[in-house]
């Protein structure tokens, strides 16, 4: 793959990485325990209501947010892996063979870590 195409795909996973930073932060906080890890919050953090369904939404909105920050993290890690692996020279490379991934596939995911015959 050539250097403008490595360059394309490099600030696509920068960006994709900003942009889920963003979203992390509407639905979570860093953790200062453990860099690169976040907790998910509630977005209200009232918790003076005495009201049983008030209680219950809130619960179910943090709830809510666990598993949008799940899916976020897990995203977030399968870019800064992506990232990771221009410093290695093997960005674009099928981890399950010694084939390139294909550029279409990469332009669908930039992230993609196997070629088309090894998808599953």
């Amino acid at each position: 793959m050539n250097e403008e195409k490595l360059n394309h795909f490099k600030q696509k996973l920068e960006d994709e990485s900003k942009l889920i930073e963003k979203e992390l932060e509407t639905v979570g906080r860093r953790n200062p325990d453990r860099p690169g890890d976040w907790e998910a919050q509630p977005k209200d953090t009232d918790t003076a209501s005495t009201e049983p369904d008030e209680k219950a939404d809130k619960f179910e909105e943090f709830e809510e947010n666990l598993s949008i920050t799940a899916e976020l993290e897990l995203r977030l890690r399968e870019v800064n892996d992506a990232l990771s692996k221009f410093e290695s020279g093997s960005y674009g490379k099928c981890e399950a063979g010694d084939h390139e991934i294909e550029e279409d596939r990469l332009e669908a995911n930039p992230a993609a870590r196997t070629c088309k015959a090894h998808m599953s």
